[in-house]
């Protein structure tokens, strides 16, 4: 009878463990979790959910975000693994590991820092304290994705504005890695390139003015220069993207037809346009300057598709600083930064996903925007607007480093937001409706193509700044430039490119990942005065409560006992 109860025991024991090993293979093939937070931080959006599912081969990443850090990167490399069997939850293919490239002997990481360097991964100089000392820290926020030969860099951490605060940075950073995880892979295994035209022949902006810009899209798209009286027809099919970046000459009429009918084919075109003619080096070399309208000739046009920029300069209280000299000592000028209200620090307003998230702007001599009623539907975003503390100069202007001579005041800066970047979706109407020349015509039956009077659902995005495209030109003779964005006065790096690149994306795809933009997750901050006060109280009822359901439930539990027994 013993030896029976022990066979039936150890038999038990054998199935209670066969049960449990079951469940565990069951639940490392079905992955799933329950999402309770309120912003769904933990749920992969759709776009999201439907690419990975079409992963059909390994995709590993490396993610260098291994070591000691501060509590804010311990939260962002957390996040990361956590997006990461996010992803992997949903495919297979996807295996990751996280690396510490501080590791190692000297020449080992010199080696590894030499290596990384070529790759295109930069480093973030990170301040620590030490128990009491301060110590600098080479870090890399990145993660690689490698996928067959090909592969791509992305930065985890958003850019260090001196406007947010430490935890803000990491908040923003943390909320974009679906966004920026998924366009990697969606970037990795597309199969074409999309075409990216610059128009040229007006004036715009050269190679050199927009290298950074065009080497950051190259990574997936390809970009090329293209001269509108070359060409009869322009396909949305071969340009996925038409770029109009700051032109200064007029546009004939043969080439706005061009435009026009690439826009109701259903091409997509981003307007980079300066109304003024004001530029900071022509008002270093005189007193004083007067700027005047660039004759483009596109003011027709762009009226037509709901749009109007102004002949006017946005002036605000926000803004970035520039030298001016104050003295000379010895022989040595001294200069001084001094705030100019004329190129605005815009903060991208609203939830689209073309500004969710972002830094501000730098714009240099904008113009505020007008919106038009159109003949058809087309819906208007404002994209980029001023800070309520702005002013406009009409033109005639003339402008001077006098308005730096007293200091800026709210009293003088009192006519609210400006739009400066407007987008605009829908169906848009023929700048050439009923008045088609014969040239025109001919041109579009050479190449069989019938004249279109209103557009197939597009987009365009206007925006009153064409500097916001341009590096700055260190050197023309040796193309030295610096990226993209970046303040020399200040030594600070606008987001200038991160919206210059989401834009073009949601353009040409906006239907895709980029949706995980508008992702937003919460930044709950203690209430560090309330902390400090109630420190005692909370600590006595984190230790007390549950010592008292302790020694509640010990009481009841011998006082059953001793009834029951006794």
């Amino acid at each position: 009878m013993a030896r029976s109860r022990r066979s039936q025991a150890l038999l038990q024991f054998g199935l209670f463990c066969g049960i449990v090993l079951f469940l565990n293979i069951l639940a490392n093939q079905f992955y799933t979790h329950l999402d309770l937070t309120e912003e769904k931080r933990f749920t992969l959006t759709k776009p999201t959910r439907e690419l990975l599912k079409t992963i059909d081969d390994r995709i590993y990443v490396r993610v260098l975000l291994e070591g000691e850090f501060p509590a804010g990167f311990k939260r962002l490399r957390t996040a990361t693994r956590e997006m990461l069997d996010d992803f992997r939850g949903v495919s297979g293919y996807i295996d990751y590991q996280f690396e510490d490239p501080n590791q190692g002997s000297t020449e080992e990481i010199n080696a590894r820092r030499k290596a990384l360097y070529e790759e295109g991964v930069a480093p973030v100089n990170l301040s620590m304290s030490d128990e009491g000392e301060s110590k600098q820290q080479i870090i890399y926020p990145t993660a690689i994705f490698h996928y067959g030969k090909r592969q791509v860099v992305v930065n985890l951490l958003e850019n260090q504005s001196p406007t947010l605060l430490p935890d803000e940075v990491v908040n923003n950073s943390v909320s974009l890695l679906e966004y920026k995880f998924a366009n990697a892979i969606k970037k990795l295994r597309a199969k074409g390139r999309p075409v990216i035209m610059f128009t040229r022949g007006h004036g715009e902006l050269d190679e050199l003015q927009t290298t950074d810009l065009e080497r950051s899209l190259r990574q997936f798209y390809d970009t090329d220069r293209i001269a509108l009286d070359s060409v009869v027809q322009i396909s949305p099919d071969k340009c996925a993207l038409l770029l109009v970046a700051k032109p200064q000459s007029a546009f004939p009429e043969r080439d706005k037809f061009i435009i026009d009918q690439y826009i109701m084919q259903g091409g997509k075109v981003l307007w980079l346009v300066d109304r003024l003619n004001a530029d900071l080096e022509n008002l270093r070399h005189t007193e004083r300057f007067v700027p005047t309208d660039f004759p483009l000739n596109l003011e027709d046009m762009l009226f037509k598709y709901g749009v109007r920029i102004q002949p006017d300069l946005v002036l605000d209280m926000e803004c970035t600083k520039i030298p001016l000299r104050v003295g000379v000592v010895g022989n040595a000028p001294q200069f001084k930064l001094f705030p100019w209200p004329y190129h605005p620090a815009v903060l991208p307003v609203g939830k689209h996903p073309v500004v969710k998230n972002l830094d501000r702007v730098e714009l240099q001599f904008c113009s505020s925007i007008d919106t038009i009623r159109t003949k058809t539907p087309v819906t208007k975003t404002v994209l980029l607007r001023s800070s309520r503390y702005s002013r406009l100069q009409f033109s005639p202007i003339e402008l001077t480093f006098d308005v730096l001579r007293s200091a800026l005041t709210p009293e003088n800066f009192n006519k609210g937001g400006q739009t400066t970047g407007l987008l605009l979706e829908g169906v848009f109407p023929s700048n050439y409706e009923n008045r088609v020349s014969e040239e025109m015509g001919a041109g579009l039956q050479q190449v069989g193509v019938a004249f279109r009077n209103a557009s197939v659902p597009t987009r365009m995005i206007v925006i009153s700044d064409g500097d916001v495209a341009a590096n700055y030109v260190r050197d023309p003779v040796k193309k030295e430039w610096l990226p993209l964005g970046f303040n020399r006065f200040e030594n600070t790096t606008y987001a200038n490119k991160d919206l210059l690149i989401n834009a073009i994306e949601y353009l040409i795809e906006p239907a895709g990942v980029i949706e995980a933009r508008s992702r937003e997750v919460k930044l709950r901050l203690l209430d560090t005065v309330r902390a400090r006060d109630e420190k005692t109280r909370w600590q006595a009822l984190n230790l007390g409560i549950p010592l008292a359901f302790l020694g509640i439930f010990g009481a009841v539990f011998f006082w059953r006992r001793k009834r029951r027994y006794a």
